[in-house]
């Protein structure tokens, strides 16, 4: 949020502002004195620089959301072991982001987030982009429809990376983990002899609380350096910066402005020949979060210092001392740049001045941790091939990051009017989706936005990001050119409406949830006729010990789904035969009630003759798909890269999904 939350009252019946904070906050009540008692709270500013209006603060709770930087006593569970299953290394902040950084997150990033339960309270917070509107020297350029998908989240939702932080914490606190803040890892080592046994901890990492000066000696079966650009682990691997780093630099506030501009309040940028270029992107209650582009003669002797004294300065984009530009001269450099509109303060502000980071960090990286989540969760547990799985991670997300930083690179260029070259990369792969760079050309203003969003659209919005075949994502052979579902293998799952119940109607994702979960989804037609032939093949082969389903965990492993076309008052029938018993018994049963033209099996592109069975990764990407007579080739597929899993674990694996449900966290994660 921009800023702390406004005293309410619901007093009526709806959120309306209160007389005083004593109205809507019980700790003001010296008549309560029940049992709770509400923890303290702080106001802290916003930014090192203000306006002439005034100071913006945001209210935090250090007892929820500082973790171990608490001031009060931490929680009675919070017992962290010193011999975890993956330890994972993030900055070493006091507290929540108060302000700046990451504005908005994709629509798959929500269908991922969707799984682990979280989405509705990200997506619920600000506004939905789904307009764009662009000025070049006074000229509109574009305004219409943007940001338009498949997906059931649609566009670009608003949200701040503070407020997902808290809500990221609140979700950790619920499964008794708490972030150790003012932490970081001093240094780590690998035992090359135990490293490749699958019960051992081959990592010894010496964590210190840089408040305390406390050393811990931490044993881990993986380490995960989330540790920025500067990152001690990356550089102690020996692995290089790739990129590029330019003198390209932003103000950026947010605000309540006046202005005379005609869309003011809608997603888009404002673009000068001769000054560069702004981003307005609208947040929550009338705010604007608006981008300047720098002129760079005002910061010049900033960066200068900051390069004089900092050997990471350019491999991790540059640091500019942000105190030296203050709000006025760059709410001067946007009017140069929104000229002949004007804009102006009304409300005091948040502002911060940083190199620019790029439109895709926050989400990119939750597919990073998507992807990587339920890899590690599978092979910590030995229930995956190590040097099989592990592997596809590189291979996957590195070709992806470099489209982005090439893809939004090529935007850049466009709302700075800067012929700097784009970032080379070794090994880039060829993309497997429609996303590309579109090379801009000064004054072919139209040519560039028609090509680049024509083109890249949905790679914006995360939706289109195939990945490269691997052994997760095998590539078809020529015999199995007759596919039994159109997607391909490496995309994203579609992602149909479809109904769950009598009383309930939803999407397919509603039913793949889990966050190490693999999703075997069975369209099954009308379940008569060829389809029921191999579907008692399949009951059959779902209670056979030899077959992969019992094989490699059971339903522990595997969310078995059917999407059936008939209706819920129809199925009982369908499922009278005791040969079916094991299909009805393990799986969540799907009614696929649309017309034929929007239906799950019309999506899919489902052969009603044939049926399909559709493999469903944990981070919901396309594995692999077979016709419903096929299933037992699935044995082959998991064989390549899960391990078997011995009976009494299955048992106890299986006893463990009933009781406590889906879990949500790998392991014993260690936060620093």
């Amino acid at each position: 949020m921009a800023k702390a939350i406004e005293p309410s009252t619901y007093r009526n019946g709806y959120c309306e502002p209160a007389d005083n904070k004593a109205e809507s906050l019980s700790e003001f009540r010296p008549e309560n004195e029940g049992h709770y008692e509400v923890p303290p709270s702080t106001e802290i500013l916003t930014s090192v620089a203000h306006n002439e209006l005034g100071l913006n603060v945001h209210r935090s709770w250090p007892t929820l959301y500082d973790g171990t930087n608490s001031p009060h006593p931490l929680p009675k569970w919070w017992r962290p072991s010193s011999k975890v299953d993956v330890l994972i290394c993030g900055d070493k902040a006091a507290s929540p982001l108060i302000a700046g950084r990451a504005d908005g997150v994709q629509p798959r990033f929500l269908e991922m987030l969707h799984s682990w339960g979280l989405a509705s309270e990200v997506h619920e917070e600000g506004p939905l982009i789904e307009r764009t509107a662009i000025y070049k020297d006074g000229r509109k350029l574009l305004f219409g429809r943007s940001h338009q998908s498949d997906s059931r989240y649609r566009g670009l939702h608003i949200i701040t990376q503070g407020q997902l932080e808290r809500i990221y914490i609140r979700d950790l606190m619920r499964h008794s983990t708490l972030v150790e803040r003012s932490t970081v890892i001093t240094d780590y080592k690998v035992d090359p002899l135990s490293a490749s046994e699958a019960t051992s901890h081959p990592i010894e990492a010496t964590i210190c609380n840089e408040k305390t000066g406390e050393k811990e000696i931490i044993q881990a079966k993986y380490l995960v350096g989330s540790d920025g650009a500067g990152s001690m682990i990356r550089k102690k691997l020996g692995v290089s910066f790739e990129g590029l780093s330019t003198d390209i630099y932003w103000g950026i506030m947010d605000c309540i402005f006046e202005s005379d501009y005609p869309h003011a309040w809608v997603f888009g940028s404002v673009i000068s020949s001769e000054h560069g270029g702004c981003v307005i992107i609208p947040r929550e209650d009338g705010y604007i979060r608006l981008y300047t582009q720098l002129n760079l003669s005002t910061i010049r002797g900033a960066t200068k210092s900051s390069q004089e004294q900092s050997k990471s300065f350019q491999e991790a984009g540059g640091r500019v001392d942000t105190s030296s530009i203050p709000p006025e001269e760059v709410l001067a450099q946007a009017n140069r740049i929104f000229h002949p509109y004007k804009l102006k303060f009304a409300a005091p502000l948040s502002c911060h001045v940083h190199s620019v980071m790029g439109a895709f960090g926050l989400n990119a990286s939750m597919m990073d941790s998507a992807n990587l989540a339920w890899k590690l969760g599978l092979c910590t547990r030995n229930l995956a091939d190590r040097s099989a799985l592990a592997a596809t991670y590189d291979q996957e997300r590195r070709q992806h990051a470099q489209q982005i930083i090439r893809i939004s690179g090529s935007y850049l260029r466009f709302v700075c009017q800067s012929e700097i070259p784009l970032a080379e990369f070794e090994h880039v792969g060829e993309p497997n989706g429609t996303a590309g760079i579109v090379k801009y050309d000064l004054g072919k203003d139209l040519d560039f936005l028609g090509q680049f969003f024509g083109r890249n659209g949905k790679f914006i919005l995360g939706i289109d990001a195939p990945y490269p075949s691997s052994i997760i994502s095998p590539v078809l052979c020529a015999e199995d050119s007759r596919r039994a579902i159109a997607p391909r293998n490496g995309v994203r799952a579609p992602n149909p409406r479809i109904c769950f119940s009598a009383n309930r109607t939803g999407y397919l994702y509603d039913a793949l949830i889990g966050a190490d979960l693999i999703h075997i989804v069975i369209f099954a037609s009308d379940l008569q006729g060829p389809v029921r032939v191999a579907l008692t093949e399949i009951s059959r082969s779902l209670d056979s010990p030899e077959a992969f389903f019992q094989k490699y965990g059971a339903t522990a492993r595997f969310n078995l789904v059917v999407v059936a076309k008939c209706l819920p008052s129809e199925l009982e029938q369908s499922f009278e035969e005791p040969k079916l018993a094991s299909v009805r018994q393990h799986a969540t049963m799907l009614y696929d009630d649309r017309a034929p033209d929007e239906d799950a099996h019309t999506v899919y592109e489902v052969n009603h003759a044939k049926g399909a069975t559709v493999v469903i990764r944990p981070d919901l990407w396309v594995g692999t798909s077979v016709f419903l007579d096929e299933f037992e080739r699935l044995g082959d597929y998991f064989g390549s890269w899960l391990l078997p899993v011995a009976q009494a674990k299955v048992d106890a694996l299986n006893d463990r999904a009933l009781m406590n449900g889906v879990v949500k966290t790998m392991g014993g994660v260690h936060e620093g």
